[in-house]
């Protein structure tokens, strides 16, 4: 399994609170980069600014990530730009959320 994949695998096992489905079926996480020396740049989004978890979500993510052996840094960006929409999930969560 690619380092990419195991990141995704992670971040697959975290869930927003208040929709039943992770975070990166909901299309919250824009971009998983890893640079050459295995730290990992990560661009994630919320659902809105003002979600619940603004501050604890970013953190989990990061701090799951970090589990994973081969990892030695996570850079994690939360942006606005685009803003997240229900067009950005995947056809998985679709389904799940009856859309």
């Amino acid at each position: 399994m690619e380092l990419k994949e195991k990141i995704i695998a992670e971040i697959k096992k975290i869930y927003d609170p208040e929709i039943p489905v992770n975070i990166y079926e909901l299309g919250l996480i824009y971009d998983v980069k890893i640079e050459n020396n295995n730290s990992v740049k990560v661009k994630m989004t919320l659902t809105t600014p003002n979600c619940p978890v603004a501050e604890s979500l970013p953190k989990e993510v990061k701090d799951s990530i970090m589990e994973l052996p081969e990892i030695n840094d996570v850079d994690l960006q939360l942006v606005w730009d685009p803003p997240w929409d229900k067009s950005m999930m995947s056809e998985a969560a679709k389904l799940e959320l009856n859309l």
